[in-house]
C-alpha cells in the first residue's frame, strides 16, 4: 500500500486546520506523527481515512482518489479520539459486533487479540468499568484485530502503564513485519521513538519531516 497526500488543505471557520501537507507512506513501515494538542495530528489521520471533505489537495492510495474513487480506505484499523464502544459490554462482545460488520476475523481471532493487548484478565467486564488504560488496549484491539494494511493510532500511549507500552512496541513491531502501514500520532514519542522509521512534526496545521 502506497499512500500519496498531496497538498492537502483544510479550513474550519476561517482557520487553517491543515496547510498544504505534502507526504507519502508505504507499506512495512512505522511513522511517527508529534506535534502538540491542536496541532492538526488528528485532522490528518481523519483526512488519510476519509472522515473529512478537503478543502484542498487530494490523497491517493495505490492510485486510487480518496472521496472519488472510494470512500474510505479499503482495509484499516484505526484508533481515534474517543471510541465509541457499548458500555454494557465485555470486550469480546464489543469486538464481535465490529467484526459482524467485515465478517473477517473469527473468534479466535478475537479472543487471541483480546489476550495480546492485555485484556484477557479481564474478559468479564464490562466496557463501562474499564480504566483509561483499559479502554485504550480494547481501542488498538479494535484497530488490530482484523489484521488491516493500514493501522492508524492516535495517542495510543495515553493512560498506558510501562508494561502495557512495551505490550504496544511488541505489536506494532509484529504488525510491521506481517508488513502493516501504521501510522502513530503522539505529542511525546520517547516511549516508542526508536521504533519509529520516519518521523513528522505538525504545528499550526504544517508538516515538516523531523
Amino acid at each position: 500500500m502506497i499512500i500519496d497526500v498531496r497538498n492537502i488543505s483544510k479550513e474550519i471557520k476561517n482557520n487553517s486546520i491543515l496547510s498544504n501537507c505534502n507526504v507519502q507512506f508505504s507499506s512495512g513501515k512505522i511513522y511517527g506523527l508529534k506535534g502538540k494538542n491542536g496541532s492538526g495530528k488528528t485532522m490528518l489521520l481523519r483526512a488519510i481515512c476519509g472522515l473529512i471533505k478537503l478543502n484542498e489537495g487530494e490523497i491517493y492510495i495505490d492510485d486510487m482518489c480518496l472521496g472519488r474513487d472510494m470512500d474510505f480506505p479499503r482495509s484499516v484499523g484505526l484508533m481515534i479520539e474517543n471510541s465509541g464502544f457499548h458500555g454494557g459490554l465485555t470486550a469480546y462482545d464489543n469486538l464481535s459486533m465490529l467484526a459482524s460488520i467485515k465478517k473477517i476475523a473469527s473468534q479466535k481471532d478475537i479472543e487471541n487479540t483480546i489476550a495480546r493487548v492485555g485484556l484477557a484478565e479481564d474478559s468479564g467486564k464490562k466496557y463501562r468499568q474499564y480504566s483509561l488504560g483499559m479502554r485504550q488496549k480494547l481501542g488498538i484491539a479494535a484497530a488490530i484485530f482484523e489484521q488491516p494494511d493500514l493501522i492508524i493510532l492516535d495517542e495510543p500511549t495515553n493512560g498506558l502503564d510501562d508494561e502495557s507500552v512495551i505490550r504496544l512496541r511488541n505489536i506494532l513491531a509484529e504488525e510491521k513485519k506481517r508488513g502493516a502501514l501504521i501510522i502513530v500520532a503522539s505529542h511525546d514519542f520517547d516511549e516508542m521513538g526508536e521504533l519509529v522509521d520516519e518521523m513528522y512534526s505538525m504545528k499550526e496545521g504544517k508538516l515538516e519531516k523531523v
